[in-house]
């Protein structure tokens, strides 16, 4: 089955699996990641105001103390909801570049349309997420330096283009090897990826910033949720634009009898 369409079908049919999917993930992330929010901004408030009991009798009378934090612009709960829009909005976006990816992808490759999306989705949760993910894992508030968050943002960057290059590679190597049994095509591909990742994991510096005092079950349980949050979002972007592909496939057959009674 052929990945029929022109981009501007590929596009519409990739925003509406990247709306669907960012949806489904901003659900994954309301239920599962939000509680363990709650509970790290709890820790770092407590430990706000643990810091600043000690340090208050040295404070001169000014008629005001640092106790009296200004109010965040967005509320919790409206940073609760608001994660269905910003997550939408994501899903959006990744939806048109998965749609111009599979648009130039599909001249270059045997995969039918529906396997041709997964192995997309595969791809793309590998390459801006795994790999990333195990160098750099995501952190809860009050872990963390404020003054370190450039130089964090920019490995975080280093590390995705780590991933599509180790995946791009891979994928290069499987073409490569054509005619070859499939077998060991794939073993090829994933051995030059892991390859590839391993010496950028060696290379890129490592940034560990989590106090000893930091529950480490709540970390391990915010990361996970974390990891939930972004797989629900290729999982169901990839397999919501196989959907849509094999439905726009089947619709645009002629069914047998039809066809019949047009002869």
């Amino acid at each position: 089955m052929p990945l029929i369409g022109t981009l501007k079908t590929l596009l519409l049919r990739g925003l509406l699996a990247g709306l669907i999917a960012g949806l489904l993930a901003a659900t994954v992330g309301y239920f599962v990641g939000e509680p363990k929010v709650d509970a790290a901004i709890a820790i770092e408030e407590a430990n706000a105001a643990t810091e600043e009991s000690h340090h208050a009798p040295e404070e001169p009378a000014t008629g005001h103390s640092h106790g009296e934090e200004e109010e965040p612009l967005v509320s919790r709960p409206g940073q609760k909801f608001g994660q269905f829009l910003a997550l939408g909005l994501s899903g959006l976006a990744f939806g048109a570049i998965f749609a111009s990816v599979a648009h130039f992808a599909r001249r270059y490759t045997d995969l039918s349309g529906p396997k041709l999306a997964i192995g997309l989705g595969i791809g793309g949760w590998a390459a801006i997420v795994a790999v990333p993910f195990f160098k750099y894992p995501a952190n809860p508030p009050a872990v963390g330096d404020p003054e370190t968050i450039n130089d964090r943002t920019l490995l975080w960057v280093a590390s995705v283009l780590l991933g599509l290059a180790a995946v791009g590679a891979g994928v290069y190597v499987y073409k490569l090897l054509r005619g070859q049994l499939d077998t060991v095509r794939l073993i090829a591909g994933v051995a030059v990826f892991v390859l590839i990742t391993t010496l950028g994991y060696v290379l890129l510096p490592g940034v560990d910033e989590v106090t000893a005092d930091f529950p480490p079950s709540l970390l391990w349980q915010f990361r996970v949720a974390s990891l939930a949050v972004s797989a629900t979002l290729w999982a169901a972007l990839g397999l919501g634009f196989a959907a849509l592909t094999e439905f726009a496939a089947r619709t645009s057959t002629p069914v047998r009898g039809e066809v019949a009674t047009a002869g």
